[in-house]
């Protein structure tokens, strides 16, 4: 029985051997930040759905597996979220011409965009600008609220790495924000 106040160790144990409520409270506990996670890094809510769906289908089918070595259940969760997002990037980049969706409609003025204190759109336009790793590196420190040794771990990086990858994209952001929320950044340009 799937035991809500158990270790995300013991729960995965216990789906390994076919507990169903064990996965139910996994599910529970980590599908928002997934999704976030996902959302975030993809930009699209739909996908980011799939992936998370992906996810947790990947612990009921490799729960079995599953060794409490080193690494937190958590940290496995995100580095599969974080490789099945990879993957629908470079899929995204290898779609036919007559698949890519047309072009948005230009974004409104920055005026307006204050006006109707959009900046969550704007914030998450900017953050789909940045290269992938920045992106991701960026989400799973600050939106996840993850260290960045912890992300270094889901990344395959270096500590030192995903530093540099958050140097510069909050130097990105900063750049893209400049224009459209100078409020945003405490009035610097």
């Amino acid at each position: 029985m799937g035991d809500v106040a158990a270790s995300d160790q013991e729960l995965m144990l216990q789906v390994g051997t076919g507990d169903r409520e064990a996965c139910s409270v996994l599910v529970e506990r980590h599908l928002d930040r997934i999704l976030a996670f996902a959302e975030r890094t993809l930009g699209n809510r739909g996908e980011a759905e799939e992936i998370a769906q992906e996810v947790f289908t990947r612990v009921w089918t490799h729960a079995d597996r599953w060794e409490p070595r080193g690494a937190k259940v958590t940290t496995w969760l995100f580095r599969v979220a974080m490789n099945l997002c990879l993957n629908r990037i470079a899929r995204r980049r290898e779609a036919p011409l007559e698949t890519v969706p047309e072009p948005v409609a230009q974004a409104p003025q920055p005026s307006e965009m204050l006006e109707n204190a959009e900046l969550g759109v704007c914030v998450n336009a900017a953050l789909q600008g940045l290269p992938e790793n920045q992106r991701i590196a960026i989400t799973l420190c600050h939106y996840q609220g993850w260290k960045n040794a912890e992300a270094a771990e889901m990344m395959d990086l270096s500590i030192e790495a995903v530093e540099s990858l958050l140097s510069r994209g909050r130097r990105g952001l900063k750049q893209r924000l400049a224009a459209v929320a100078p409020a945003l950044l405490g009035g610097s340009r």
